[in-house]
């Protein structure tokens, strides 16, 4: 049982590090809102979720106020759309797309996550209409976050559905120029998708689970930081990595036992079931709140250089480590993202060149997502793209692990140019993609990777 001043003994000090509760997400499942019309079947979600989530914000703000950790964005996920939409043409989805943006902006909340469809084995009637419906959707709505897992351990990767994404991924680009592409940074492509993550565009409510459900998804790289500085500004001793990795460790602890406080506390509040905390060291594009910060700390004076991957492996299972001391609850994907637009020195260190893709995809190898907010030239054909979704699903499944991919390709923009999407999706310079257009008979010839042998488990 998490004692509140058990917490409270520490916020002053984590306070003053980035700490925050990154993002409160109500999942919230819309199997019951199928109406004999695409009109009904709007009105009942948009009525559904509004009496869910009317009071997920103020309840956020007073339980982050009472305790003084902020509770920075307060989210929405939903039974993904294509089981809810089922039957219904690619246009009436959009329609749905626009209730749950509209929805989501009545109860006040910032991102609804759930515009999704599972095809790891295949792609239904339903999938396709939500597929083809992806470009539409996200470009008429603020608010809505779409995900396609197109892979998985168990089923293989079908690489029938990453070559037509890859054109989709440019189709809502496109549509999106005056934006920089904004449309594509609020879609991603999983292999291994959990059903409980809170942190978009990632988020969907699964079939698994409860009704109405709390999730929580932490911060905590400045924690992170901020302690390693200070082991070794105080240390009297020299400290080797397994020294520092158990001062990464602790802070973790820490980091989950407050996340975990503020999510239960929400969610009696709101008188609904508490479900993970997914321990994640997510980033922001603020000073001193930067996984790229913590690289150099542990040695590495430019990120991406050799080292870095290591590093980033004993990060994330530091961080999973603790984490997992501190709560029974731990879900979602746990460990630490590599976001280059969303991180300062992750961007910093993609403009010098140090860091470039392909040490972005060893890197990805051994943390929890995948090549995420990666801003390329707006020329990089589609199939170059699927071609690299396919790489990063690969390790996914081979290795047992969710990753996933969330690569805009800025219209107009070449390698070298900069994009800003604002807040915490943040800026980046345009990264290079090398070998463009030599991908195009692998991605042609479709059908699926099979699954690997290892996923023969009964």
């Amino acid at each position: 049982m998490i004692q509140a001043d058990q917490i409270l003994n520490t916020v002053a000090m984590i306070q003053r590090e980035n700490l925050d509760v990154r993002a409160v997400t109500m999942g919230i499942s819309l199997l019951d809102c199928r109406g004999a019309t695409i009109a009904e079947t709007c009105g009942k979600i948009r009525a559904k979720i509004v009496a869910c989530a009317g009071s997920l914000v103020a309840t956020c703000d007073t339980v982050g106020e009472q305790y003084a950790v902020p509770v920075v964005n307060k989210r929405i996920a939903v039974t993904p759309i294509s089981e809810v939409g089922a039957g219904y043409t690619s246009s009436e989805l959009v329609q749905i797309a626009q209730a749950l943006d509209a929805a989501t902006a009545e109860v006040g909340c910032d991102l609804i996550g759930g515009f999704s469809a599972n095809v790891e084995s295949g792609v239904s009637r339903a999938d396709q209409a939500l597929i083809d419906a992806l470009p539409a959707a996200l470009v008429s709505t603020q608010r809505v976050c779409a995900s396609i897992n197109a892979a998985s351990t168990r089923y293989g990767l079908n690489m029938d559905a990453v070559a037509q994404l890859g054109h989709t991924i440019k189709d809502m680009a496109g549509r999106s120029a005056d934006q920089g592409g904004f449309a594509a940074a609020k879609f991603v492509v999983f292999a291994n998708q959990p059903t409980d993550v809170p942190f978009m565009a990632g988020a969907s409510h699964g079939a698994n689970q409860p009704e109405v459900v709390i999730n929580i998804g932490v911060s905590g790289p400045g924690v992170v930081a901020r302690a390693l500085e200070r082991q070794l500004e105080q240390s009297t001793r020299p400290l080797g990595l397994h020294d520092l990795a158990d001062i990464i460790k602790r802070a973790a602890f820490r980091v989950t036992c407050c996340g975990e406080l503020i999510g239960r506390q929400v969610a009696d509040a709101l008188n609904v079931p508490f479900g993970i905390v997914d321990l994640s060291l997510a980033p922001t594009p603020n000073v001193g709140d930067s996984i790229g910060e913590i690289l150099k700390i542990l040695g590495v004076d430019a990120i991406g250089a050799p080292g870095s991957t290591a590093i980033v492996a004993m990060l994330n299972d530091a961080v999973k480590k603790g984490g997992a001391f501190a709560s029974q609850s731990v879900g979602g994907l746990s460990g630490a993202f590599i976001p280059v637009c969303e991180d300062r020195e992750l961007a910093l260190a993609a403009e010098a060149g140090s860091l470039t893709i392909e040490k972005l995809e060893a890197m990805t190898s051994v943390c929890s997502v995948g090549l995420d907010m990666i801003a390329v030239p707006g020329s990089v054909d589609a199939e170059t793209l699927a071609a690299l979704i396919a790489d990063e699903l690969a390790i996914g499944m081979i290795n047992h692990k969710t990753t996933a991919v969330r690569i805009i390709p800025v219209p107009g923009k070449e390698a070298g140019d900069t994009v800003t999407f604002g807040g915490l999706f943040g800026a980046s310079v345009i990264m290079p993609i090398r070998n463009v257009g030599q991908s195009t008979r692998f991605v042609r010839f479709g059908g699926k990777i099979p699954a690997p042998i290892h996923s023969l488990r009964n």
